[in-house]
């Protein structure tokens, strides 16, 4: 137990601070008598709001900052999303817990429509995400895309103003904020295939801080874990950022683990798609056996396009 309070980084958006306020609990329920302190930090995607995370970096832009305080002492851990999280940790830095991962799917909100087949044509679909864009055009051709940036408030007064005719949200976002009731549908992981990760929050922390691994420990979901793990070897597999429309989910039914890939143009207008099951215990393999397909599916056009 610490003799101090638990410090936990976390940015400053509504979302954030709500699943960090989640976070806390469950570790404070987990550790009797531990005291904690909120620290917020601002990061680069929270300062730039104008241009696409694509274009001005990509994921590292919603942990560099966090990553630094824990680096300084600053912080004891860093709460994320674990969509949000690099595919390659920064060395001395570790995820030392995955909570329960809440439902991967993504929320479909307009006023004009109830699901994407509902928008008429030429209707625009507001994100920023390569992956909702490239595969709302992938189904829907004749729909416009447009950059849609800001926290999930931000995007629906967007959307309220007019500014697109739809938007696309991470379901279990909306959920923690408890604004799912916004959502006119949700849609199968079939119509959209979720990022990887989505959904789940993980906590990060020095690698060589035991105390603080064991405050987490108890809290961690094994399940989650390994479904995230192949997710991302499928992501590091295919060198994956933010400049490349990856989807993928793992889904575990009692030992067997199956993971289901795509990887896109940016425009949707090829997309490959790559599934691998196996057992639990080999997750990482399976979830770099996918990767390794769907590279080998897209070949020379993945290397022109995507990279």
């Amino acid at each position: 137990m610490l003799n101090r309070p638990l410090r936990i980084g976390t940015r400053g958006s509504p979302m954030a601070l709500a699943q960090t306020g989640m976070v806390r609990d469950r570790i404070v329920a987990a550790n009797p008598g531990l005291e904690t302190e909120l620290v917020v930090v601002t990061t680069v995607a929270d300062k730039i709001l104008d241009r696409p995370l694509s274009e001005i970096g990509g994921k590292g832009l919603f942990t560099k900052e966090l990553e630094q305080a824990l680096f300084a002492g600053e912080v004891d851990v860093a709460v994320h999303s674990m969509k949000d999280v690099e595919t390659w940790l920064p060395d001395g830095l570790t995820i030392a817990c995955i909570l329960e991962r809440d439902d991967p799917r993504d929320a479909f909100l307009s006023p004009h429509a109830d699901g994407l087949a509902g928008l008429a044509a030429g209707a625009r679909v507001g994100t920023s995400s390569l992956r909702r864009g490239a595969q709302v055009l992938m189904r829907r051709p004749d729909l416009r895309v447009v950059p849609l940036r800001g926290n999930a408030n931000t995007r629906m007064r967007k959307l309220e103003a007019g500014e697109c005719d739809a938007t696309l949200l991470a379901l279990a976002g909306l959920q923690r904020l408890g604004l799912e009731s916004m959502a006119r549908s949700v849609l199968s992981v079939e119509e959209m295939l979720p990022a990887v990760a989505q959904g789940a929050l993980g906590i990060e922390c020095r690698a060589d801080d035991a105390v603080i691994r064991d405050l987490l420990a108890p809290i961690a979901c094994e399940r989650t874990t390994v479904a995230v793990s192949a997710e991302r070897a499928l992501l590091a597999e295919l060198d994956g950022s933010c400049r490349t429309p990856i989807a993928a989910l793992a889904q575990i039914d009692g030992d067997s683990l199956r993971i289901d890939g795509l990887l896109f143009l940016p425009d949707g207008s090829r997309h490959w798609a790559a599934s691998r099951q196996g057992l639990v215990a080999e997750a990482e393999r399976i979830g770099r056996e996918a990767g390794a397909a769907l590279k080998a599916a897209a070949g020379d056009t993945y290397t022109r396009h995507l990279q």
